[in-house]
């Protein structure tokens, strides 16, 4: 258990250091075998709250969906989704130690490397049915930029989720605030229609408190339905 305190230690330290996506990679690349354990005693609860979004919103044979997974890590995206009959993924992260432990889940058929927004998204356009990125839209992580390339890498009608938590910190709010006028300017643009937000009071533990006992950050999850014949 102290191992797995100075794990969970060593993340909030990290977090607050405001790391830029470079830095970020080469940490999740150091730390990356015990990502899922600490995930749980962060109390993480991202993948969740987007498959239970994407299930109040699909209709369809799960088995048939082709689903990209943007910010894969480990694989608790895809693990989740299989558990409640999803079975064709797609991975993308930018760190090489995270994709590994990918592979090992066995679920995905393909797993490309990519540092979003210094690489373009590695997926062909109009292509999924489902594009889902949770946890990665924050500062350090996947810039605004990249929420553009998730709709074109969506098929015309398909779904994008974003999932995010609600970070606290200066640089954490002028991100929240850049995303959601992306968000509103693509939406205007005829891109794609909002077919709903989810909010959550317990995310995850403030990695922004060090000491035990600490408050939980809320979340958001938002869906989107592509336009059938998106704007350019």
């Amino acid at each position: 258990m102290s191992d797995s305190r100075g794990s969970v230690d060593t993340i909030k330290a990290f977090l607050r250091s405001s790391p830029d996506s470079q830095q970020t990679t080469e940490f999740y690349d150091t730390c990356c075998e015990m990502y899922d354990q600490d995930a749980e005693l962060l109390n993480y609860r991202g993948p969740d709250l987007g498959v239970d979004c994407l299930l109040s919103n699909f209709s369809g044979r799960r088995e048939e969906v082709q689903v990209l997974d943007v910010g894969c890590g480990s694989g608790l995206v895809a693990k989740a989704m299989s558990e409640v009959g999803f079975r064709n993924f797609v991975g993308v992260d930018g760190s090489k130690g995270m994709l590994e432990l990918a592979e090992k889940t066995g679920l995905y058929q393909h797993l490309r490397l990519a540092l979003l927004g210094t690489e373009p998204l590695p997926a062909d356009t109009d292509m999924f049915d489902v594009v889902i990125l949770v946890g990665a839209l924050a500062p350090g992580f996947i810039p605004v930029s990249v929420v553009r390339e998730l709709c074109q890498a969506a098929r015309p009608g398909g779904l994008v989720c974003l999932v995010r938590g609600n970070h606290r910190g200066a640089d954490s709010d002028r991100y929240r605030v850049e995303l959601h006028s992306e968000l509103w300017r693509m939406e205007e643009a005829g891109l794609w229609s909002l077919l709903g937000t989810n909010h959550c009071d317990r995310y995850m533990i403030d990695t922004h408190l060090s000491q035990q006992g600490e408050p939980f950050i809320s979340g958001m999850v938002h869906l989107y339905r592509k336009s059938m014949h998106p704007s350019t």
